[in-house]
């Protein structure tokens, strides 16, 4: 195997399969990336048995083959080289010979038969979804994504319906949806499926307009440009989520988002440090905030707001509320509140293409 290529494009798909491969040594032949050098172009694939991505990149292929190499190591060569040069990589019995201007490296290599097997899609369903949508989607669920040891909330549940996606992820503390339409999307049937959170986190790095989608029993597949991501389908059950939105909740508390991060960011610094706790005294017109912590001390706070509804005392984890206000686009927030001890809707006070929906248990402070 020997091929040419620039090492600036190089280095940037090098950079993406980072995310993928398996870093705990569980199998050294994860820690590798599969080169695969055919006509006019060469295949990258990075796999941790979960979670893969296969990157085609045009190069001046001298000789055809295929090996594996430590993918930390290789991206680690090619980024020290120079910019806008062009980098050689030659096999060399079991070596990875990689030259470039006067630099010369030889990394050891494994064979690619040793290499597990990835699934190849067909992308016959023409399921194609916007990409920037679907990122901001994610952007919308990923903090709520907590629970690794459950492996059914490590994830969110991905939906499919006649010109509508929807993403929803819970910690069984908070739940987030997001939504957004999409013309000419027709699925033949319902499609709802858990994608991993590793999976959402290489979503957010592909680049282009669309993302085509496809899927069999076992795997999910997003195509962008020259990269697909492929993702094992997490088998279980997500919870009933419809069931925990609260509805008709009457009291309903409107403000300024910075105003409130704001205010939050600063009563937290002298909350609990375990429980994050922020108490709200809502009143006509006003919040109150308050937070201690015994070895330290205790804060206030209060802004004008647009308060409908009784008298009521209610306590927040901060960080809670700070991850939604942080992706939260709208100049105002609506609260809708039943009492102390019930689960409030968060959302935007206006929105414009993705929906947000936000369900929050208040604690005891």
């Amino acid at each position: 195997m020997r091929f040419t290529i620039l090492k600036d494009g190089l280095v940037e798909e090098l950079q993406l399969l980072q995310g993928i491969v398996e870093k705990r040594n569980t199998m050294p032949i994860l820690a590798n990336v599969l080169m695969n050098a055919g006509a006019g172009e060469v295949e990258f694939l990075g796999t941790d048995l979960e979670v893969g991505l296969r990157i085609h990149v045009s190069a001046e292929v001298a000789e055809p083959g295929a090996l594996t190499v430590n993918g930390r190591k290789i991206f680690e060569i090619v980024k020290s080289l120079p910019d806008g040069l062009e980098v050689t990589l030659e096999r060399k019995d079991d070596v990875l010979e990689v030259r470039s201007g006067d630099s010369e490296f030889r990394v050891n290599i494994l064979a690619k038969e040793d290499y597990p097997a990835v699934p190849e899609p067909k992308f016959e369903k023409g399921l194609v979804l916007p990409l920037g949508e679907l990122k901001e989607m994610i952007d919308r669920v990923f903090y709520a994504i907590t629970q690794e040891q459950r492996y059914y909330l490590n994830g969110a549940l991905f939906s499919l319906k006649n010109r509508l996606i929807e993403l929803v992820s819970t910690d069984g503390h908070r739940l987030s949806y997001a939504s957004g339409e999409v013309d000419g999307l027709k699925p033949e049937k319902d499609i709802s499926v858990i994608v991993a959170k590793k999976t959402l986190g290489e979503l957010r790095k592909l680049e282009g307009d669309t993302v085509e989608f496809d899927f069999d029993d076992n795997n999910l597949f997003f195509r962008a440009g020259n990269r697909t991501l492929i993702s094992r389908v997490i088998e279980s059950k997500f919870p009933n989520y419809q069931a925990v939105i609260p509805k008709g909740n009457p009291h309903l508390l409107t403000l300024s988002r910075e105003a409130l991060s704001a205010a939050v960011r600063r009563v937290s610094l002298l909350s609990a440090e375990r429980s994050k706790g922020v108490k709200f005294y809502l009143e006509k017109n006003r919040v109150r905030f308050f937070s201690s912590n015994p070895e330290i001390g205790e804060a206030r706070d209060r802004l004008d707001v647009d308060y409908r509804g009784q008298d009521l005392e209610i306590g927040f984890n901060a960080q809670y509320l700070l991850d939604f206000l942080a992706t939260v686009a709208a100049d105002k927030v609506v609260f809708e509140i039943k009492d102390e001890n019930s689960a409030v809707l968060l959302k935007p006070e206006t929105e414009e293409g993705v929906k947000n929906i936000y369900v929050l248990m208040p604690m005891k402070i």
